[in-house]
Parts: C-alpha cells; sequence; structure tokens
C-alpha cells in the first residue's frame, strides 16, 4: 500500500490574518497521537520486510528499498521508550526527508492532515531534569485530543548524541 501525497506549493505555509497557516500528517502510536511537518512528507507506504543491520541501535529496525534507495527505518516507539513494535501489514511507514537523507518513521496508522497556525503550537513542558524532550518541537490541541509534533532533526542523534552512519554508504 503506497499513498500518495501532494506536497507541491498548495500545502505550503500561507498567512492569515491571524498567524502562519501550516500542515501536518498525524499519526498513532498505540493511544497517543504525533505529527510531523508534511513539507518534510515524501511518501507513506504500508510495512514491508526490511534488511537488518547489525550494530545499530534498537530503534533503528534496518534498511528499506525504496526504488534503488536504502532508507532507514525508525521506529517510533522504540524511539520514544516503548519497545520494539510487533510490525504486521497493517503498520505505515512514513518516509520524510531529514536534510540531504530519506528516513522511514514506523508507525501504527495514519490519521489526517490538520492544518493549524502556528500560533497555535505549545511549548512542550520541561517536567523534570531527566525529561527527555528534545523529539518533540511542540503540542498542538485539537478537538478529541492534542498532538506531539515531532522534531525530525533529532530523531536520528544517537544516545550519546553522535549522528547514525548513513545507510547509503
Amino acid at each position: 500500500m503506497t499513498l500518495a501525497l501532494d506536497v507541491s506549493g498548495s500545502h505550503s505555509a500561507a498567512r492569515t490574518q491571524t498567524g502562519v497557516q501550516e500542515e501536518l500528517i498525524s499519526f498513532a502510536i498505540g493511544d497517543e497521537q504525533y505529527g510531523v511537518d508534511i513539507m518534510a512528507v515524501r511518501e507513506i507506504k504500508g510495512w514491508s520486510e526490511i534488511s537488518h543491520l547489525p550494530k545499530q541501535p534498537e530503534f533503528v529496525r534496518g534498511v528499506l528499498n525504496l526504488r534503488g534507495v536504502m532508507v532507514p527505518i525508525i521506529d517510533l516507539r522504540c524511539r520514544f521508550g516503548g519497545g520494539l513494535t510487533e510490525a504486521t501489514p497493517l503498520h505505515v511507514v512514513i518516509i520524510v526527508q531529514i536534510e540531504d537523507q530519506q528516513v522511514g518513521l514506523l508507525a501504527d496508522r495514519v490519521l489526517d492532515i490538520v492544518a493549524f497556525e502556528t500560533s497555535q503550537m505549545q511549548p512542550v513542558p520541561q517536567v523534570s531534569r531527566n525529561s527527555r524532550t528534545e523529539f518533540l518541537s511542540g503540542l498542538l490541541t485539537i478537538e478529541g485530543g492534542m498532538i506531539a509534533m515531532i522534531n525530525i532533526n533529532h530523531l536520528l542523534q544517537a544516545e550519546q548524541d553522535e549522528p547514525l552512519p548513513d545507510a547509503g554508504s
């Protein structure tokens, strides 16, 4: 299953009377809702078998061959401390562009495309000195819940703040 998305200029940030309008793709990991900037999303695919790589952090499930490009797959549940996802054909991989690399984000399901004004995004509260909030860039309250916006630029950093090896090399 592949879901084609129009990420052309029609989905870019637009000015409204009260602020800048943006869009995100919302998805679920368990009962929690997360989102990524729609401009970073390149494609959404159904789960398929991947090739595992040795000596990678636990949250790196392996790589997916996407039309000749090796795309590392990040298990978001594991990355956020919830254990490994038991991936099934019902799971989805959201392909995002992080700087010059494509990365797949393993999620339970895609929920919606959400338009919001940047002024609606709230900061992530620092609960304790040891809480890890660098993966989140903000919280968006919507009807029926809250979406935690993922800071995709921090997902690939290892625990020691060393970047992961490029799967393409």
